[in-house]
């Protein structure tokens, strides 16, 4: 057992529900129209997962920060994770897509990678899903925070087919570098945006600033934005951003 989880344990659930907080105070002042569907636009997917120990609907207040047209036909999509223990907090169970072995999250910290590929299948069957319902692959975007943003990572880059991008905040590689042999070719076209505070004391800066070298390994390219003073949280600036990145990317929009 690492030394990490000798100490005492990590409440976890406190710590996504502190990112949740500043979603909800700022979309107070940040709500968004009514706004009716245009048959004419084109339709566009967003997928959102949430971090270890929160929930899909407490992150809805993550779309009132998209005021563009260029959204107007997107479906938002929060969905929460299955309760399973968590080892890195003895055991206990909360939500969580994935087991995660040690907190603070570290650039070598070790790696679960079978129960993350049982996370990407449910994943994958919600992108399937939506294509089925009509939406252009371009038009589907992952994006995650934390444990979500690890799991958005490893889902887009084992999609047997490129999609519109894959955003990831706060997050982490969560699987080895032998992996990447089975990334399909047009996985690895699909862009990456990685967000990461350098005061991150959960997910520690060192773990995200890996991630390009990763990525970079695999064929794949990565937009990496560093955060100084942020800590294991999301600010209005990365969502402001990340609504520019989709919709620069977005076919069929005007």
């Amino acid at each position: 057992m690492p030394t990490a989880l000798l100490r005492k344990p990590i409440v976890l659930p406190a710590v996504a529900l502190g990112s949740t907080i500043v979603f909800i105070m700022f979309s107070h002042c940040f709500q968004s129209p009514s706004r009716k569907l245009d048959s004419t636009a084109s339709r566009s997917f967003v997928l959102w997962l949430h971090g270890l120990g929160d929930s899909g609907p407490a992150n809805e207040p993550i779309k009132t920060f998209f005021t563009s047209s260029a959204f107007r036909n997107t479906k938002w999509s929060f969905p929460s994770a299955p309760s399973n223990p968590v080892t890195c907090n003895y055991g206990t169970v909360m939500p969580s897509w994935f087991d995660i072995h040690e907190i603070p999250v570290k650039a070598d910290s070790p790696k679960d990678e079978s129960d993350v590929l049982k996370a990407v299948q449910n994943v994958h069957a919600m992108i399937d899903k939506e294509i089925a319902a009509g939406t252009d692959l371009n038009n589907v975007f992952v994006c995650g925070f934390s444990q979500g943003g690890a799991l958005t990572l490893a889902s887009v880059l084992l999609y047997p087919k490129r999609l519109g991008g894959g955003a990831v905040f706060s997050g982490w590689v969560p699987f080895n570098s032998s992996l990447i042999e089975k990334f399909p070719p047009d996985a690895k076209k699909t862009p990456i945006l990685w967000s990461h505070g350098k005061a991150d004391r959960t997910v520690l800066f060192e773990a995200g600033q890996a991630g390009p070298p990763f990525l970079e390994q695999a064929g794949v390219s990565c937009e990496f934005k560093v955060y100084p003073g942020l800590g294991h949280s999301i600010t209005k600036e990365e969502l402001k951003y990340l609504e520019s990145w989709i919709k620069t990317r977005l076919q069929g929009s005007s």
